[in-house]
């Protein structure tokens, strides 16, 4: 299926939709059957039955059917946050005893929530790369987790690479692809078990929801949907899931906006004197670029540039500076954002991500790109060896 029609028209035009341009939002708490043995049969598989707004209704369903279908998956499963999705993901897969494996630098929540499993007996090990892999798997290691490009250092990971390796060794991978979107990288395709996004970035696109999804094969879908998702309590309003279906129908213009501003941008961060590094998987200088271009067919606009000081001061005083820019968290929106994890995050999740002081977090929006550089130009004036 093309992807532009599956954004603005799969599910759309069937009857239930009653001709409505924009599908309609079903609001009730709950459905009622005409005999008891139906309502018996739907609460037996409430994972694709409507009957309680937990469970999921229609509006929701449409939303999962698109996305499913971008990341050409089975099943996907909507919650009312990224972190639900993530923390019923991995629940989903480990149990007391297991061993999960992160490669690279993953999100903070994501890390925190890993050791937060740890008082019931779920250990974890973030390595670098697979000989690091090689090094820390256990007996007992059940899950290979990992983003790509990855959290603040956008490294660029060979998905198909990690999979087999993880097959190899009877392991289930699960990865998260916000960054990319499902229009640019399709990470099932390349052999991964399961996929999450934050709905709340590029597919929302507004800055108006908070979301997250979990997208892969029934057999991982439908336990998740009927005892994660469930117990969890992080079930998406359809409120949020008409939402999710509104950004998806302009997602592959304003993603083709995101990646022409956001590499105009990190182009002209590349050269200049006060940054050390840009890490941006679309330039030919991005030690994964040649990978990136391989299993990617676009680039986003979130990445990452160093400035050349040490001090988190300088780090603050450069963000303060800026006009354009934002300071703020999340990403993916019309907006252009920053910000500094030397100002903000904890230093150990820091220190375990391998996040230098004067790494600062830049989110290209829609704005002109010719703003946005001239802002950053005069911001960088007085950094480090320039001051």
């Amino acid at each position: 299926m093309d992807d532009e029609w599956i954004c603005g028209r799969l599910g759309e035009d069937e009857p239930w939709v009653m001709g409505a341009v924009n599908p309609p939002v079903f609001e009730n708490s709950l459905f009622t059957f005409a005999t008891a043995e139906e309502l018996g049969e739907a609460i037996r598989n409430e994972d694709e039955r409507y009957v309680y707004w937990r469970g999921t209704n229609p509006t929701v369903d449409l939303a999962q059917r698109k996305l499913a279908a971008l990341e050409r998956g089975e099943r996907a499963k909507c919650f009312g946050s990224g972190m639900g999705a993530i923390s019923a993901t991995i629940s989903s897969l480990v149990q007391a005893g297991d061993h999960v494996l992160v490669l690279g630098a993953v999100y903070g929540p994501t890390t925190q929530f890993l050791r937060y499993l740890e008082k019931f007996g779920v250990t974890h090990t973030h390595v670098g790369d697979l000989a690091g892999c090689d090094s820390a798997i256990r007996p007992n290691t059940r899950l290979l987790y990992f983003e790509s490009p990855s959290y603040m250092a956008y490294a660029v990971v060979d998905i198909a690479e990690v999979t087999a390796w993880a097959r190899e060794r009877g392991l289930v991978t699960a990865m998260d692809n916000t960054w990319s979107t499902p229009l640019f990288q399709k990470p099932l395709t390349m052999g991964v078990d399961l996929v999450v996004h934050s709905l709340s970035k590029y597919i929302g696109g507004h800055s108006d929801l908070v979301g997250g999804v979990v997208i892969g094969p029934s057999r991982l879908i439908r336990p998740l949907a009927l005892t994660e998702y469930q117990l969890y309590g992080s079930a998406m309003s359809p409120h949020d899931a008409a939402k999710v279906i509104k950004g998806l129908r302009t997602l592959p213009v304003r993603m083709a906006a995101h990646q022409e501003r956001g590499l105009a941008v990190a182009e002209f961060l590349s050269g200049h004197p006060a940054v050390r590094a840009v890490h941006h998987p679309g330039l030919p200088s991005h030690p994964g670029h040649a990978i990136a271009l391989r299993q990617m067919t676009g680039f986003s606009s979130l990445f990452s540039l160093v400035l050349d000081t040490e001090s988190r001061e300088e780090v603050g005083s450069f963000l303060n500076k800026l006009r354009h820019f934002r300071i703020g968290v999340s990403w993916g929106g019309f907006e252009s954002l920053v910000n500094a994890p030397a100002l903000s995050t904890e230093e150990s999740v820091r220190a375990t991500m391998g996040i230098p002081v004067g790494l600062v977090r830049l989110s290209v929006g829609l704005e002109p790109a010719d703003t946005l550089i001239k802002d950053l130009g005069l911001a960088l004036e007085g950094v480090g060896r320039l001051a």
